[in-house]
């Protein structure tokens, strides 16, 4: 079991806060700062937030001796990465009202909206609310929100396995009712035995939990990434249960050989929906009572896992379990894409999935991708699904409504849009970054669309441009857009500097590895030239890059 008494600082907060609500009540009274009180940061992201502060302004503002212009996300539990069109109406109210207006679709199928005021906080939280939506656990030390296969063209029961995310979701929830007494002003409750939870108890996880669920043959939501992965496994449209994979997790830091990113380890198969729910629950209590809580940067179930080993854990979740877990079931990955354009499912419903670059929903001088969707949304006739690629699903769009729905993408472009991107570019993920990440060490979103305008030119120098190389840009090691799932995985090192990462599949059952360290701009590009000059010369039949580099820079070594 984990060390009891050399517990981290956060440890010692979580156990403290008096089922999460530390002091934070205190904290928004605070006029006199921008900020909360440093206990309350770690606990605020329990309730789906982090505080942040604008990097682009910290010097301007150091200059004139006023504190950091502190703001706050706030990301949305949103199981599976679907909501209703009266809510989507929603999100883009209250972006306008109380953030940047920027609404940021994530890489596990959410929404996130940066720049929000401390005096806005209980005002968007309580709109949110009133819409039916809610933040809760969706950062923090706990189960965050679930993916799952987006697309339901994927199968004829997509319905069937897409209902497990938020059964999962539902089932994982902390038991506390701080977020409700804190931003919904409900009564706090006399009797604490009510809030007793014998999943989290009093300390919640050892750090954060990450859950995924893959529909093959397409790994859209790159189910190896995920603390916990289930892989359902269809035999003649009837689903017979599924492969479970633990350990997967991307974080690293720069200079510390014990962190590493890792992909996720297949112990088993279950049948049932009772078996899979209770094997969830084990796992993640095994997690909670011999992860590491002494150091942080080991807390992930991917070093517990390796610690202990992959037997060992599977031992223990089975007793715990009271019974054994299968073996795993065949199954076969060919893809990892979203399904760009109109496409219908089983059942006759129509589906437009939209490039949206980088997640970035807004309205620019190119693009007024934010008040078209807003018109579609008005129609009433429309739902959304998010993908794990940052891409939108106009969902659920009846035969009788497709044209309507159709000439509002045309008459704003979105198709033209989405037609014309490269296949590089929407392939393509970037994390968040500056200004607003405090870990951030270099640009990503904000630097990666520029950079890609300068690959597409030697993508089509060596005639590549229908290859579907998967590239992701991160600003720091920690890997939030998954960099080391990639095919060409750009991490940062510094200003305007980056580790260029080779050798991931297509399919995502691979990572890449480091290839060059600390390149700029020129480098990456004079590298990337000689790559895919070789790539072009040298390649197998219907070989695909990240299998190609693999087999020419990395196995060799």
């Amino acid at each position: 079991m984990s060390d009891k008494n050399n517990l981290s600082g956060i440890e010692r907060i979580k156990t403290a806060s008096d089922g999460l609500r530390g002091s934070i009540p205190e904290s928004l009274l605070d006029e006199l700062t921008g900020a909360i009180r440093e206990d309350d940061t770690a606990l605020i992201k329990f309730h789906g937030m982090y505080q942040q502060d604008d990097r682009d302004r910290r010097e301007e503002r150091a200059e004139k001796k006023l504190e950091r212009l502190y703001t706050f996300m706030i990301r949305l539990r949103l199981a599976g990465g679907f909501i209703r069109g009266k809510k989507w109406i929603a999100v883009h109210e209250v972006a306008g009202a109380n953030t940047t207006g920027v609404i940021k679709i994530t890489t596990r199928q959410t929404l996130q909206l940066h720049g929000m005021i401390k005096s806005k906080i209980r005002p968007t939280i309580q709109s949110f609310n009133e819409a039916g939506l809610n933040s809760i656990a969706t950062c923090g030390d706990i189960n965050r929100n679930v993916t799952c296969t987006s697309h339901p063209g994927e199968s004829p029961i997509h319905a069937q396995v897409f209902a497990y995310a938020d059964k999962i979701s539902q089932f994982l929830l902390p038991k506390t009712k701080a977020y409700y007494e804190i931003w919904l002003d409900e009564e706090k409750i006399a009797d604490k035995t009510e809030e007793e939870d014998p999943l989290y108890q009093d300390r919640y996880l050892p750090r954060k939990f990450k859950i995924g669920i893959a529909i093959p043959p397409n790994n859209d939501v790159d189910i190896f990434t995920n603390d916990l992965g289930l892989v359902a496994i269809i035999e003649n449209d009837e689903l017979k249960g599924f492969n479970i994979a633990i350990g997967g997790g991307m974080s690293t830091t720069h200079g510390n050989a014990t962190t590493y990113a890792r992909l996720g380890t297949t112990i088993g198969f279950v049948d049932t929906e009772e078996k899979v729910m209770k094997a969830i629950y084990e796992i993640i209590t095994v997690q909670r009572d011999f992860g590491n809580r002494s150091d942080r940067k080991l807390a992930r179930i991917k070093y517990t896992l390796d610690r202990l080993g992959v037997d060992e854990y599977r031992a223990e979740v089975e007793k715990r379990c009271g019974f054994k877990l299968e073996p795993a079931r065949p199954y076969v990955f060919t893809q990892r894409a979203d399904r760009y354009g109109w496409l219908q499912n089983a059942q006759g419903v129509w589906f437009y999935t939209l490039f949206v670059e980088n997640g970035c929903v807004l309205d620019d001088e190119k693009l007024a991708l934010k008040t078209a969707l807003l018109e579609v949304a008005k129609t009433g006739k429309v739902n959304f699904r998010f993908t794990s690629s940052q891409n939108m699903i106009i969902c659920d769009v009846a035969d009788a409504d497709k044209a309507a729905v159709n000439a509002i993408l045309e008459r704003f472009k979105i198709i033209e849009h989405t037609e014309a991107a490269s296949h590089l570019r929407k392939n393509a993920i970037a994390c968040v970054a500056l200004p607003t990440c405090p870990l951030a060490l270099a640009e990503a979103q904000r630097y990666f669309p520029g950079l890609i305008a300068k690959i597409e030119p030697l993508v089509e120098k060596y005639q590549l441009q229908n290859e579907g190389i998967i590239m992701r840009m991160t600003g720091c090691p920690n890997g939030c857009g998954r960099s080391y799932a990639a095919e060409i995985g750009f991490v940062g090192t510094g200003a305007g500097r980056y580790n260029l990462h080779i050798g991931g599949d297509n399919e995502g059952e691979r990572l890449n590895t480091l290839h060059k360290e600390s390149l700029d701009e020129a480098e990456i590009l004079a590298e990337l030239d000689i790559l895919f000059a070789a790539f072009k010369q040298e390649r197998k039949d219907k070989e695909n890059f990240g299998d190609f580099s693999y087999r020419k820079y990395v196995q060799k070594n």
